[in-house]
This record gives C-alpha cells, structure tokens and sequence, in this order.
C-alpha cells in the first residue's frame, strides 16, 4: 500500500514523446459499424528527458463495435491489448514486454450546431488488467474513468469537407480506482491541441502536442509529459460505396 509521507507536492517533468496513431472507422449499416485505433509509441532516452524519441513505450491496440443511436449520440464497445514495454532496455530486472488486456466502452455525445464549431463531450470507460516490467509482478485490475471534451474548428471553410483545415482544441481527465491506487485517483490530466486536414472523403490527417499531468503513488507528488501525437484517420461507410461519402467524426 502507498504511503502518504510527503510534506510538499512536487511536480517533475518524467517524459517526452512521440506518439502515431491509425484510427479506422467503417460504417456497416444506420445502426452498426466497425471502430478500431492501432498506436506505435516512443518516449524520450533514458538519459536525456527532452530527447522525445529513444525508447520503445507502448503498442495499443483497440478495437470495437461502434453503435448508432441518432446523429448526435453513438457508443462503442469491446476488447484492447496493450504491449508495455520495459523502461529500461537491457535491464534483467525488468521483462522486455507484458501485455495488458482491457475491455473498454465509450460514449459520444455531439452537441447540436454551432455554426462553424463541432462541440463534443466523450465518456469513455476501461477495465483494466495492468501490470508493471518488474520481473514477478503480478497483474492488478483497475478501472479507468475518462471524460474529454473537444471541438472542430474549420479555419479555411465554413464547414470541415474535402481541403479542409481545422483547428481541434481538446481537454481530458482520467480518475482510475483499484486496490493498489489509495492517494492517487487522478491518474491523468491532458490538454491535447493540433491541426487537421481533410485530404478527402476518407482519409484526415492529424497532428498536434499533448501536454499531460498525473498523481505519483503517494498523491503529492506529480508528473508531467510533453508528447507529439501524428494521426492518420480513416472513415468509410459500406452503405454508399457508389457515391460521395461525407467526413465522418472519428471521435479521437
């Protein structure tokens, strides 16, 4: 069990990286479609904390089927499998990889018209069996509780279409329960700010910088990250594949 011993909050700068992604969404019918993100993660050098690329950190994958309720509600639901890989390459101490296993369900609300702004709110829930590169650690089952709000904002169009430009700012919190987390509930805190470019119907391009902040086990103490995220977004839908398809909301 943690021990709460600290006399000052202390927050330190523990990471940067580079983060790409591939989110893939099909659309199957009105009702049911297919959701899936693919990521390759890196962090900074053992040695130097601004280096931003070094280290292998993560392979996460994730996958679900994505309902549809009406145009301004949709949910998703289904399994992930996370590869976490050790921070310290080389080091007997710690297994090269462990694989994380989750089920995870999602909730996407879109705010009605705005005019030129899209407003969205995503609750986004995970059950997780995590563990970490010790050698000998056990798995421990926690729960993720996750809420992000972000938008669109077209800079070169009235409305986000083919060629378009737009500006996605995005906040997230993240509590996280279990019985190994005691002082620490806030696992994460992101601000998440880039730009994107719709090349067509199917296909956006997305980057931006991620800045993130998190409770250490003892709960006064803080980390904090500064991560490059790269995206490639894919949108099809099976319904319409004789005509034009409108950009579809990847929610990511």
């Amino acid at each position: 069990m943690a021990q709460n011993n600290s006399e000052h909050s202390t927050t330190n700068l523990e990471e940067t990286g580079i983060w790409n992604g591939l989110y893939l969404k099909v659309r199957l019918s009105d009702k049911i479609g297919y959701y899936a993100e693919h990521h390759y993660r890196v962090r900074n050098e053992i040695d130097n904390v601004t280096s931003f690329y070094g280290r292998t950190r993560q392979i996460y994958n994730r996958a679900g089927i994505n309902l549809y309720f009406n145009k301004n509600f949709e949910a998703v639901i289904g399994p992930a499998l996370v590869m976490n890989y050790s921070p310290d390459p080389g080091n007997s101490d710690y297994e090269k990889v462990t694989y994380e296993p989750r089920i995870w369900h999602q909730w996407l609300f879109k705010t009605p018209d705005l005019g030129r702004f899209n407003l969205y709110h995503q609750f986004r829930f995970e059950h997780r069996w995590k563990r970490d590169n010790n050698v000998g650690d056990e798995h421990d089952y926690t729960n993720r509780y996750r809420y992000k709000f972000f938008a669109y904002i077209p800079l070169n169009s009235p409305t986000i279409k083919e060629k378009t430009l737009y500006f996605s700012p995005s906040a997230e919190i993240f509590m996280h329960t279990g019985k190994s987390i005691v002082y620490n509930p806030l696992e994460d805190f992101r601000t998440y700010n880039g730009f994107g470019y719709v090349l067509n119907n199917n296909i956006t391009f997305f980057a931006g910088h991620m800045w993130t902040i998190g409770q250490k086990s003892d709960g006064s103490s803080y980390r904090t990250s500064h991560i490059l995220r790269f995206n490639l977004l894919i949108g099809l839908d099976a319904r319409k594949l004789d005509k034009k398809l409108p950009r579809i909301n990847l929610g990511y």
